[in-house]
């Protein structure tokens, strides 16, 4: 499913797409990443829902301009602008990675509503980020000027590592690439560097307000972020349900992408 549409918000441009009929599902992606993570399943779910994808902006196709905040909580009001623009008032979103803590803020502090809530290893309270993460925020000048092969090894080894299987090649090309080159390498350690827990820390504080039905996925060997925050994330949501999928690191989509579309279908028909 391709980003076909653009969306000029606050000086930044945001890209996306919409294919279907039906009731609206949208999809968040999370860090590095893009929205191609979930195209896969945003096709496969089109014949029965309206399916929305959009990369946030400093990721994927939208805008990457040095200036702009990509912080969780400007996330979170781009993706309450997005749904204004669209003007969707009943819609379930599937969220993932940094897409959780957007989707969170959007609706706990901006005021967008849904009708359901699926989480899937999700970035959403305190701890969070990865020893390279912290590595990153403490050398963000130092690293954007690395050679470019060297960069995009960095780049190929951390995203793969996301992985308990391991990507494909073409797989593997499609999340790196929007971070390479003059625009993309700094855009990469950028977003790295403005990660700031105290926007988790919010969200925490703030859980027991929602009301939504809720269900939280994760990876059984997600080698990022430990199943404990996620048995931990669910536990602070009223009534929210938690699984595991065995044998699924962090990109569930790719490890284990049949177990994922039957959790994506059962959970749909139950919330619509």
């Amino acid at each position: 499913m391709e980003l076909t549409e653009k969306l000029e918000w606050n000086g930044r441009t945001i890209a996306w797409g919409r294919r279907g009929r039906g009731p609206a599902v949208v999809f968040c992606h999370g860090t590095p990443f893009s929205s191609r993570v979930w195209s896969a399943h945003a096709d496969a779910l089109s014949n029965e829902f309206t399916v929305y994808l959009w990369d946030m902006p400093g990721y994927g196709e939208s805008s990457k301009r040095a200036g702009d905040a990509v912080d969780f909580d400007a996330q979170g009001k781009v993706l309450a602008a997005l749904l204004r623009h669209w003007g969707l008032e009943r819609l379930h979103v599937i969220a993932h990675d940094y897409g959780g803590a957007a989707s969170l803020r959007a609706t706990l502090f901006e005021q967008a509503t849904y009708t359901s809530l699926l989480l899937v290893d999700t970035v959403a309270i305190p701890p969070a980020g990865s020893p390279f993460f912290r590595f990153v925020q403490d050398n963000p000048t130092t690293l954007d000027q690395l050679p470019g092969y060297i960069h995009e090894a960095i780049l190929r080894a951390y995203i793969q590592n996301a992985t308990l299987h391991g990507l494909r090649a073409n797989q593997l090309d499609q999340l790196v690439s929007p971070w390479l080159g003059e625009v993309g390498q700094p855009a990469f350690y950028r977003q790295i560097a403005q990660f700031d827990e105290r926007y988790l820390q919010d969200i925490e504080d703030h859980l027991g307000k929602l009301s939504i039905p809720v269900k939280v996925l994760w990876g059984a060997d997600d080698a990022w972020l430990s199943p404990t925050i996620g048995r931990r994330l669910a536990s602070l949501i009223p009534q929210a349900t938690y699984t595991e999928i065995p044998s699924s690191g962090h990109l569930m989509q790719y490890d284990a992408p049949i177990p994922l579309s039957h959790h994506l279908h059962s959970w749909l028909a139950q919330v619509v």
